[in-house]
């Protein structure tokens, strides 16, 4: 259980998400988690100020890397306090970098990896909330797999 923080100027806008007393907030993320292409998780979340906080229980670390970072990649976001427990063995978490201006998925890959070559295995850690190799921003956090 940690906090992760996020650019908090950087990522999708959510209309309302963040206007307090939204009482949709958690509806809003579960939507948008769905959105994204990670389904339906056993987690639930809640809203306080710029700080997002997500409980339950997913199967694999990956999958709860995945919902961490489409939840903190939201425009307003500043943080998100993860409370979610696996299910499934335990394996190493992956590592976090936050994509600077003029960064390229092969320029993070060689600051990485030491081999620009390997950005598709940072694209594949991260789908499918990318949904391109081109398509990052800064500001954006990518997971970044062993």
């Amino acid at each position: 259980m940690s906090l992760l923080s996020f650019v908090k100027e950087a990522g999708e806008k959510l209309i309302d998400l963040l206007t307090p007393g939204n009482a949709n907030a958690s509806e809003q993320l579960k939507e948008h988690v769905a959105k994204v292409g990670l389904g339906n998780p056993n987690v639930q979340t809640t809203v306080e100020g710029d700080k997002v906080t997500v409980t339950g229980e997913v199967a694999t670390q990956e999958e709860k890397e995945k919902i961490l970072l489409a939840l903190g990649n939201i425009a307003g976001v500043a943080s998100v306090d993860d409370q979610i427990t696996v299910s499934g063995p335990a394996i190493a978490a992956a590592r976090f970098v936050v994509v600077k201006k003029g960064d390229t998925l092969s320029a993070i890959s060689l600051a990485v990896y030491g081999n620009a070559n390997q950005y598709n295995k940072i694209f594949e850690a991260n789908k499918p909330m990318l949904s391109h190799p081109d398509k990052i921003y800064p500001g954006q956090t990518l997971r970044i797999p062993e």
